[in-house]
């Protein structure tokens, strides 16, 4: 088990604890999603692994139809992905990712979440080389599967992590891999539970606990921005 999967051991979730933010946040993820390729889950895989994992996280069949409905309506707001990049107290290098309808609101309060705890957002670039872009996809588990054999089918595809843990197959790669994998995992009829888009950093940077302390704060902050749908970080955490 590679980087990836010591990242996600450590990594504090906190931001999908909200039942409320969870389902906003897929809502308009779901929403770019038709706007971009169109309402059918059959011609449009993006969609589709949007609505199974909006399954997962227990969004009612409702959420996902109205927001696929507003998608396409004329006169419903255009969310576009924005992503904003910076430092938080102690050098510890941010990485927001937003879905925003106004961009103009949304940097102000990013920038605002910045200079109240300390930090100072950048420029486009300044930390994204401090991160490697990855998916991830967690799979339930076909009865008789050869964890192995799965292993080698995916080499091919530039998989670097395949494990089986808690009864789920979680699968990790590099960005640019996910639309060959997600083809093999359906054609090969594999269930797909959930995907994420990850940014996992090249390098840890180890604070003292009170340090911990000052960038969790602006971490919250973020957290409670209903624009923002991911924050990753290079602070080393237990």
């Amino acid at each position: 088990m590679g980087r990836a999967f010591e990242f996600r051991k450590a990594r504090k979730m906190k931001r999908w604890g909200n039942m409320s933010r969870v389902f906003t946040r897929l809502g308009r993820e779901i929403e770019m999603a038709v706007k971009t390729s169109g309402p059918d889950p059959s011609t449009n895989s993006k969609l589709r692994l949007l609505i199974q994992t909006a399954k997962t996280e227990n969004m009612p069949k409702d959420n996902i139809d109205r927001a696929i409905k507003r998608a396409v309506q004329k006169d419903t707001a255009d969310y576009k992905e924005v992503v904003y990049e910076g430092y938080a107290p102690h050098g510890v290098a941010i990485v927001v990712e937003t879905a925003t309808d106004n961009p103009t609101r949304t940097v102000a309060n990013v920038r605002s979440f910045f200079n109240k705890c300390g930090g100072s957002l950048g420029t486009t670039g300044m930390c994204d080389f401090l991160f490697d872009r990855q998916c991830n996809f967690t799979l339930v588990p076909k009865e008789g599967l050869n964890m192995e054999d799965l292993e080698l089918e995916l080499i091919d595809f530039g998989v670097e992590d395949c494990f089986l843990e808690d009864d789920e197959i979680h699968i990790y790669a590099e960005f640019s891999n996910f639309g060959p994998i997600q083809k093999y995992l359906e054609e090969n009829n594999f269930e797909i539970k959930s995907f994420k888009f990850e940014r996992i950093p090249n390098d840890l940077k180890i604070l003292t606990e009170e340090e911990q302390k000052d960038v969790d704060k602006l971490l919250e902050k973020m957290d409670e921005d209903e624009d923002v749908v991911n924050v990753f970080h290079n602070m080393k955490q237990d």
